[in-house]
């Protein structure tokens, strides 16, 4: 009896391990692809490693495909526009040296100046 419930929950186990979707990292150039999942196989983040430090564009979905992060670095530090989408207002992170040096939170009931010259 011990042995069958043994048996059962490593199965248990590996179907949970199973289901779980590993990092993928592939080569371009100099550079290193990363591609992070969720659970379900679809993507959660995407960017690119140099040297084993985040480099350039990194972009971070939600399970449903959608564009939540956009953000980019600089052998491993934070560099210029970050954009972080919400359910009710898009944030424009500016940085530099690795600090924030500023923030702007756009909503939709935001007041947008025109020029019509």
């Amino acid at each position: 009896m011990k042995n069958i419930l043994a048996i059962m929950i490593f199965s248990l186990t590996m179907i949970g391990y199973a289901q779980e979707q590993k990092p993928t990292f592939n080569a371009h150039g100099d550079l290193v692809k990363a591609t992070y999942y969720y659970k379900d196989g679809s993507i959660k983040t995407q960017g690119f490693f140099k040297d084993k430090k985040l480099t350039g564009e990194w972009v971070r979905f939600d399970k449903n495909g959608n564009k939540v992060q956009l953000a980019y670095y600089n052998n491993g530090k934070k560099i210029g526009k970050w954009f972080v989408w919400t359910a009710d207002s898009l944030k424009e992170i500016n940085y530099e040296s690795n600090a924030i040096a500023s923030v702007n939170v756009w909503k939709p009931d935001s007041k947008v100046a025109v020029n019509n010259d």
